[in-house]
C-alpha cells in the first residue's frame, strides 16, 4: 500500500513539474528542478518507511567536482544518492529511463546523460559528453560501475567507463557503499519493504598520475574500498 501511495504521489508531482520545466527551459536554469527532485525523493523516503544511516558526508567538498561511484543493488540506490550527495550531482543513465513522461525531460534539462547500451560507441559518446560538462561547468557525476543492478546481492565486476571519465576530466573518484537496499527492493520487485539502508562515503581517490593503462589498478582500488563496507561482498 505504501508503494502504491508513493507512485500515485509521483504522478501528481510529475504533473506539477510541467510549469517548472517550462520556466527552467525559458530561463536555462537547472537548480529549481534539482531542488524539486531532491525534495520529492525525501518525501518518498518517509512515505516508504525507509530509514537511513549515513556516514562520511563530511568528506565531500561541496565546491569540488567528483565522479561518485557506488555499488548497485536496487532501484532505490540512484534516487537516494541523488538526494544524499550534498551538491547538484548529475547521473549517467540508460536511455530508456528518459522515456518516462515529464521526468525524462527534467533529467535532460538538468544535465543527466543517456547511455545507449545497444550502440557500440554509445557509452563512449556519453562519457565524452560527461567529461566536457565536468571541465566546462564543474559538474559532478554519479556512476554505478557495475553497469546494472545486482541479481543476487553480490558485488559484480566493474566496467571501465567511469574510470575513463575520471581520468579524462582529472577529477577524483569518491567511492560509496550502500547496504540494505537489496533486501528492501531487489531487482524485479515493484514493492518496497520497510527497513534501514546504510550509506557510507569514503575519502576521495585521486586519479592524478593515472592514464588509461592504469585503469585496472584504479578499478581494483576503488572496488576494494566499496567492498570493504560490505559483508562477504553482500548487501546486508
Amino acid at each position: 500500500m505504501r508503494t502504491l501511495i508513493y507512485f500515485i504521489l509521483l504522478i501528481i508531482l510529475a504533473l506539477s513539474l510541467i510549469p517548472l520545466l517550462l520556466f527552467c527551459f525559458l530561463t536555462r536554469l537547472s537548480q529549481p528542478i534539482i531542488f524539486f527532485g531532491k525534495q520529492a525523493i525525501r518525501l518518498g523516503q518517509k512515505i516508504l518507511g525507509v530509514d537511513l544511516d549515513v556516514q562520511g558526508v563530511e568528506k565531500i567538498n561541496r565546491n569540488s567536482a567528483y565522479v561518485f561511484m557506488a555499488n548497485h543493488m536496487s532501484f532505490l540506490d540512484g534516487p537516494l544518492l541523488f538526494w544524499l550527495i550534498p551538491q547538484p550531482v548529475r547521473v549517467l543513465l540508460k536511455k530508456e529511463a528518459f522515456r518516462i513522461p515529464v521526468v525524462g525531460l527534467g533529467m535532460r534539462q538538468v544535465g543527466f546523460i543517456p547511455v545507449d547500451r545497444k550502440r557500440l560507441k554509445g557509452g563512449k559518446q556519453s562519457i565524452e559528453r560527461a567529461s566536457r560538462l565536468i571541465k566546462e561547468k564543474a559538474y559532478s557525476f554519479l556512476i554505478f560501475p557495475e553497469g546494472t543492478r545486482s541479481r543476487d546481492g553480490l558485488l559484480q565486476s566493474f566496467k571501465r567507463g567511469g574510470f575513463f571519465l575520471a581520468i579524462n576530466a582529472q577529477v577524483p573518484i569518491l567511492p560509496i557503499t550502500i547496504r540494505g537496499s537489496f533486501e528492501l527492493m531487489p531487482r524485479g520487485s515493484f514493492f518496497v519493504k520497510r527497513g534501514k539502508i546504510k550509506v557510507k562515503f569514503y575519502e576521495p581517490v585521486p586519479v592524478k598520475g593515472f592514464d588509461r593503462g592504469g585503469i585496472p589498478e584504479l578499478s581494483d582500488k576503488v572496488r576494494g574500498i566499496i567492498q570493504s563496507g560490505l559483508i562477504n561482498g553482500e548487501k546486508r
